[in-house]
This record gives structure tokens, sequence and C-alpha cells, in this order.
């Protein structure tokens, strides 16, 4: 097993390596044709290190970043090559590849950053956070009761904003000597805002059931992932009513770590094709797109498993139904919504129609809904949780001011005889190289 093991890593990285060098091939003629970045113009920045396998990480910005553009301009600092090659593609705010120290050394010279947002935990941040005289602030790439919600690396941050005092709570629990009161500021969901998008179907009298699963994870404790345990028998027993639209999102990293999860992925997807063929109006969806939205505001029902997906759809105020994951030693946190949600067991998977019809029947669990919605994610009324996103970003600035003026007269200056080998196009390349990064 090993062996095979072995030659399976191999190959992903060969594939890995062969991807960063067409990215650059490509980004070459993207940087020619992009317009000049304007000197001076941008005081904020996301800081984003990885490769184009983790888009979904920062897509989901797009739409509430290029709205705060229009007061504070952002800039995105891209690291690696796969994910630059993306985000000129499609990214509606600018963005700067900085591979190299100096590339990054250069921008932040001929920038005022003042904040710098994160949307993951990537060991890369490090090389960021050597800057002072900035901000560095934590938004993550989704709200949820996941483990990595809870890890020790807030701390690093200079700020952190999360969704609302569900999270607070669960950071409570396990952060020591942290000012929750300054460094966690409650903003919402920002992205609720913009839930919206052309459907790939023509609405009609079907009940719409988004799927929307997780990835088998990388170790026991985050195994969440449903599609090889519920996926195939839920989704083929809604095909067969005549009466369900299932619109079936996977995760982007689905099977690549599990055969088994890749195999199962693949059945659920030629099901749905195949349903598609025999009646032209199931419309059914296999969604693979970049833009999330449209899929948590049109669907009756969804049926998703422990991720960020619970708190997505939480935000939007609709049903919605949670896989149990079925390795026992998956941590699930108990303290919060997943201590009242509706969850479904896998060997409940076949009776999913009878689910999905009580879950949108019975007021019981609509009025408990909104209690949760409430507590994760504020007052969810359009547009307020952009108001608290902007305001957020207007304190820091204020904070900013603040402090610049108390430093100065020993502002420190960036270091630009500082050692700069050249960074490497993500963490796929450094295990390529057998390499770690500084």
């Amino acid at each position: 097993m090993g062996l095979i093991r072995d030659g399976r890593r191999a190959i992903t990285l060969a594939k890995d390596l062969l991807a960063n060098r067409r990215a650059r091939a490509v980004l070459a003629a993207q940087m020619q044709a992009a317009p000049v970045i304007e000197p001076g113009r941008y005081k904020v920045a996301v800081y984003f290190a990885d490769g184009a396998v983790n888009m979904y990480q920062i897509r989901q910005w797009y739409r509430p970043l290029a709205e705060l553009s229009e007061r504070w301009p952002v800039l995105i600092l891209s690291r690696g090559a796969t994910a630059a090659a993306k985000l000129f593609e499609e990214s509606p705010i600018p963005t700067a590849y900085v591979r190299t120290v100096v590339a990054l050394e250069r921008t932040l010279a001929e920038q005022d950053i003042r904040v710098v947002l994160y949307v993951n935990q990537n060991a890369k941040n490090f090389q960021m956070f050597r800057y002072g005289s900035r901000w560095h602030v934590f938004v993550n790439h989704g709200e949820s009761d996941k483990m990595y919600m809870t890890t020790n690396q807030f701390k690093a941050y200079d700020y952190s904003l999360i969704a609302g005092q569900a999270a607070r709570n669960r950071l409570e629990r396990v952060l020591w000597d942290y000012d929750f009161d300054k460094r966690a500021i409650m903003i919402g969901r920002p992205q609720a805002d913009h839930y919206s998008g052309e459907l790939p179907y023509t609405p009609d009298e079907r009940t719409v059931v988004l799927y929307a699963p997780t990835w088998e994870g990388d170790r026991a404790a985050a195994a969440y992932g449903s599609i090889a345990s519920h996926g195939v028998t839920l989704v083929r027993a809604l095909i067969a009513t005549g009466r369900h639209r299932v619109v079936y999102r996977p995760h982007p990293r689905s099977g690549v770590i599990d055969p088994a999860y890749a195999n199962a992925n693949r059945e659920i997807m030629a099901a749905l094709h195949e349903a598609n063929r025999a009646d032209a109006s199931a419309q059914h969806v296999v969604d693979t797109g970049a833009d999330l939205g449209w899929q948590l505001a049109a669907a009756d029902a969804a049926i998703v498993d422990i991720s960020a997906m619970v708190y997505d759809r939480l935000a939007s105020g609709k049903p919605l139904m949670i896989t149990r994951p079925v390795n026992p030693e998956a941590e699930i946190d108990t303290g919060g919504y997943l201590s009242a949600c509706e969850w479904l067991d896998a060997s409940d998977a076949a009776d999913i129609v009878d689910g999905v019809d009580r879950l949108l029947g019975d007021p019981e669990t609509v009025a408990r809904l909104q209690h949760w919605v409430q507590y994760y994610f504020g007052d969810t009324t359009p547009g307020v949780t952009t108001a608290r996103f902007h305001s957020a970003i207007e304190h820091l600035m204020s904070e900013w001011e603040r402090f610049a003026l108390a430093h100065a007269d020993g502002r420190p200056e960036l270091d630009e005889h500082e050692d700069d080998e050249d960074e490497d196009e993500g963490d796929d390349e450094d295990r390529a190289r057998g390499t770690t990064s500084r």
C-alpha cells in the first residue's frame, strides 16, 4: 500500500508542476495585457498564497470585496501562478502577482496598504506577517463549527472578522488571554447579501433540493464527507420521484485522497446526467461553477455536510439537513446549531424523500431555524451585514491613523535588502522540490 500511495503522490506532484509551468506561460500574457496597477491607490489588500485548487476560498469574497472597493479600493496579492492566472481571468478585484519577496516588497512600497485580509490559514501567511505598520485581519472563507474554526492561529492576526455570537462563544471556549472585545469583530455574513445569479434551469412545480457535500478530509477527525456514505443513495432516491430537482455541488477537492469517494462522485454525476437524458424536464444540475449564491437562495431544501456550507445555507434562513459522519472519530461540535439541527444518518438516506417533505412542512422546524440564524449571524436583513463589514474596515482604518500618529517618529521602513530567494508557486511545488517555505 505504501508503494501505491507513493506512486500516486508522485503522479500528483508531477501534474502540479506541469500545471504551474503552464500557468506561468498564461500569466506572462495576462500580465502584459492587464492594466498597470496605479501606485498609491490601494489601502486594502487580500493576501492569497494558495494555488488554484483553493480558489473557492477567495471566490466567495469577490462580490463583497467589489462593493467594498467603491469606498476602499482592494488589491489581491497572489503568490501562486495557478491561482494568479485564475484571478487575472475572473476576479473583479485587481490582482498583483507577487511570487518573490522582491515583488511583494515592491508592491508594498508602491501602495499604502493599511489592512491586509486573509481568507485561510495557509502557512505562507506568516511571510506576510513580517510586515508591520498595517493590520493583519483574518476574514476566513466561511462560518462553521469545524475544529478549523477554533484554532489558536486566530491569535496570529491583529483582528478577526467573525460572523456572530456563535463564533465568539466558540472561540471563547478555547482561546486563552485573548481580547475578544477588541480583536473579534462581528460582521455577519456579507456574502449573504449577494445570494443571486442566473438559474441553470426553468423553475416549475418541482421541489429543488441542493446537495452540497464536502470532501472526504485528510484525517479521521475531519472526515465529514458524505458522498460515499449517503450521496449515491439519496440522489438516486430523489431522482426516482419525478417531483424533485437535484442541484449537486460537490466540493472541489472531492476524491483527491480516497478513490472510493471519487468513484461515488462520478456515479452521482452520471446518474443525474442519465436522468436528464431520460426526462428533459427534470433539469437536474451538476454544479461545479465558481459562483456560489443562487444555489443557496433557490433551493427549497438543502442537504449538506458539516462544513461552511451549513452556515452559508443557514444565513439564507431556509430549511436544511446535515449528514451525520459515519466515521466515529469525526469531531462534531454539538454545543451550537449541530445540537438542534436536522440530522440525516446514512441508514436513512434511502428515505430522504420523506425527510425532505417533513423538513418543508413542519412549522416547529422553521421556528427553530430562525433562532439559530439570529445566533450565528445576527440581523440578516439584506444590506445589514454588508454595512457591518464596511463599518469594520472603517474602524480599522481609523485605528491605523491613530497608531500611525503615535508612532510617527519611529515608523520602520521595509527592508529592501532582505534575502530574496525565489518563492515557489505553492505548496504542491514545495513538495515536488523537497523543500519548505521560508
